[in-house]
């Protein structure tokens, strides 16, 4: 991240709200691109702001991938290196949050069969650590969304794809499932055919708000409602509750002259993530950072510190799901609460 943006971020000061809650952030990336790192020594600034995280869940972005052999093999990479880091971290020179103690990685489930060697390999490369896959699956055919990554329409939906998808089980591997709103109801149909497999669904779903979807608008809003509302009716599927301050979900806020504060982004992000809480329920709820990719938006402490506020009329025992249980129950976490 620039210094500009850094800069930018710091514009916005706040106390920590309940610093004493133990907080697993069950999504973030490790990466080092051109002008962009984000590795242990940024993620523990962030870490370190005032929340207490307990421990974290890396969450695949095509980091450090091998740069020879087999290339379904290529993204075990990633999973050799946030494994070491892990261990790195483990040996308590760096402080009590356990960064990286679940891993999900990549691997092409559109190989059908032919992934079980793959995750055998990222199973092995990440130790007692590796968790499970994901296979992104955003995809809309307008060029106004613009991806990182460019999966072919419908691949959730694709016999191959499912063959690979179906993997999963014997390993006790779980699935994170990144994918844009309209597309909800292929998941949906993804998870009614593989109850036995654990599906946790990124960032809401997927709320667009930019190109030709208005957030504010009652199709949208409706659309996402029914697709959340059918995945909440699925036993197997668990949601993360973060990632609006992507620019694509239309709030705007990293074009502010400074950023929002804990009590603006409340306000706008309750009416989602309570909605995801009111049909999932707390123990199938989780909230996220994201970062650094929602980083363009906020800071750390001040995220957290929005999710406190809207957690805030929640039960001791909800707040413990949202904040940590759920995430440590469904990435198979030791727990780190106490």
């Amino acid at each position: 991240m620039t210094t500009e943006r850094e800069a930018w971020l710091k514009l916005t000061k706040e106390e920590i709200i309940d610093p004493e809650l133990p907080i697993c952030d069950p999504h973030h990336h490790l990466w080092d691109r051109p002008n962009d790192r984000y590795l242990l020594e940024e993620l523990l600034q962030d870490t370190r702001s005032g929340h207490r995280i307990v421990q974290t869940v890396f969450v695949e972005c095509q980091s450090m991938y091998r740069k020879d052999g087999p290339p379904e093999m290529q993204p075990v990479g990633e999973t050799e290196f946030v494994q070491g880091i892990a261990d790195q971290v483990a040996k308590g020179k760096y402080g009590k949050t356990a960064v990286a103690a679940g891993i999900v990685g990549f691997a092409d489930l559109s190989l059908g069969a032919a992934v079980a060697p793959v995750l055998e390999a990222h199973m092995a490369a990440g130790k007692n650590r590796f968790r499970g896959i994901r296979h992104i699956s955003t995809w809309d055919a307008s060029p106004a969304i613009i991806s990182s990554r460019h999966p072919p329409k419908g691949l959730l939906l694709d016999p191959k794809f499912r063959e690979g998808f179906a993997c999963l089980q014997k390993y006790n591997l779980s699935f994170d499932a990144w994918l844009y709103h309209p597309q909800l109801m292929e998941l949906v149909d993804l998870a009614r055919a593989f109850p036995g497999i654990c599906i946790v669904v990124n960032h809401i779903g997927g709320l667009l708000g930019t190109g030709p979807y208005d957030r504010q608008s009652k199709e949208v809003h409706n659309a996402w409602q029914r697709g959340v509302a059918a995945l909440a009716a699925c036993r197997n599927v668990v949601v993360k509750l973060g990632g609006l301050g992507m620019p694509r979900s239309g709030f705007g806020w990293h074009e502010q002259p400074a950023p929002p504060n804990s009590t603006e982004l409340a306000k706008a992000m309750a009416p989602y993530y309570r909605y995801c809480i009111e049909q999932f329920g707390p123990d199938r709820c989780m909230f996220e950072s994201n970062f650094p990719v929602d980083k363009i938006s906020y800071s750390y402490r001040v995220i957290w510190n929005a999710f406190k506020r809207i957690a805030k009329d929640f039960s001791p025992r909800e707040r413990a799901a949202l904040f940590h249980d759920t995430a440590a129950k469904v990435y198979r976490l030791q727990t780190k609460r106490k």
